[in-house]
């Protein structure tokens, strides 16, 4: 059996939650099988250089083209419903897209693809006008329903998907994501959390997000409720607010947010973080805070509870499934319930403890291999 993946998102070198899945999966999936062959899809007039053991394994095979996606390659699958994606690679039996993307395949290639959430089908207003033009242009409810078959990686996003798309429940299979597995607790005064402190000139004591920098992600509303907290608890100005993540869209709200709080000083921006910086990251925090609108899976809190950070997030979408009763869930509406969380896992010590210990134990229920085994399965079934 052949097997095509997809893997054009890689091209720009993010790491959105879209990249950890392909590049946490494919890392596990790929090996599991010697007998299958892998081709992977790599086109992008402009891309990185990709640096993957899994790229050298002897059933896989990187092809690379060099199509402009977007003021070519799109277009002409679009309107055209070419080229054959299947042919460029030389034949295959199973086409499997990580991420909805344009993708033409002859008629007796089959297609599954992973749907992460459908966020921009409820709030259109978090995303710019050319991402709204984007998912117009790429049709994810066509895509979805051409679609052989479709991975969600959470109940919350089939259910999504059944009630907006009007899928059939047994088209749709839930495989939820894995957690990396050197996401750990370790010891802050250790020479490598002392230089990432320095790295990114973070304080002492911090409260953290860690994420896009984009309004999906709730941050002005973060901000405001970090504010409410200085305000009334006790210890608050022992804790600064850290933001760390790459900026995404419509941002300008957020730092105009921050710049004109009345503690500015504290609020720290960080931007990029390098992937290998991020377990000292979480480490250095005293609290994980992810009020987002609106989630398909939500790594970052179940990231900060491997590393034995306590973490409050909404109450919204898939994070009652994920996170369980292991964080302090709020209405990521009320902001005065948000700081309500913040001070009560800061000044409540066995509130704090519990939370810790739940949390690790939680992500025990999330791993890669789990994730890639399933996959597999579910692709060649």
């Amino acid at each position: 059996m052949t097997i095509g993946v997809d893997i054009r998102f890689l091209a720009k070198g993010f790491r959105t939650g879209i990249e950890e899945y392909t590049i946490n999966l494919l890392s596990r999936l790929l090996p599991l099988d010697r007998d299958i062959k892998f081709k992977l899809f790599y086109n992008a007039f402009s891309k990185i250089k990709l640096d993957y053991d899994w790229l050298s394994l002897s059933n896989v095979k990187l092809f690379e083209f060099h199509f402009p996606n977007r003021f070519l390659f799109d277009p002409l699958a679009k309107v055209f419903h070419q080229p054959k994606i299947d042919r460029l690679l030389g034949g295959v039996d199973i086409f499997f897209d990580p991420h909805f993307l344009l993708s033409p395949l002859s008629d007796n290639c089959r297609k599954i693809v992973t749907f992460h959430d459908l966020s921009f089908e409820y709030f259109p207003e978090f995303f710019s006008g050319r991402k709204r033009y984007w998912h117009y242009f790429l049709s994810p409810k066509a895509q979805a329903r051409e679609a052989s078959k479709i991975i969600a990686v959470s109940n919350s996003t089939k259910e999504d998907l059944v009630r907006l798309y009007e899928l059939p429940e047994e088209k749709i299979k839930v495989i939820h994501s894995g957690i990396e597995g050197n996401l750990q607790p370790l010891k802050i005064n250790s020479e490598q959390a002392i230089a990432i402190r320095k790295k990114y000139k973070l304080p002492d004591k911090f409260i953290l997000y860690f994420g896009t920098i984009e309004p999906r992600k709730n941050l002005v509303g973060l901000i405001k409720a970090y504010e409410i907290f200085r305000q009334q608890a006790k210890n608050g100005q022992e804790y600064s607010l850290v933001l760390a993540g790459n900026q995404g869209w419509i941002y300008q709200e957020i730092f105009a947010q921050a710049k004109k709080s009345l503690y500015a000083p504290d609020i720290i921006f960080t931007g990029f973080v390098d992937p290998a910086d991020k377990i000292c990251l979480y480490n250095l925090a005293s609290l994980f805070v992810y009020p987002s609108f609106f989630e398909g899976f939500g790594f970052p809190p179940l990231e900060a509870m491997a590393c034995g950070i306590p973490v409050i997030c909404s109450n919204t979408s898939s994070f009652p499934e994920t996170v369980g009763d292991s964080a302090l869930m709020v209405d990521p509406y009320n902001l005065g319930e948000i700081a309500w969380a913040m001070e009560e896992i800061l000044t409540d010590g066995e509130l704090k403890g519990d939370l810790i210990k739940d949390g690790l134990n939680r992500v025990k229920n999330f791993s890669w291999d789990k994730s890639a085994k399933e996959t597999l399965e579910y692709l060649i079934k």
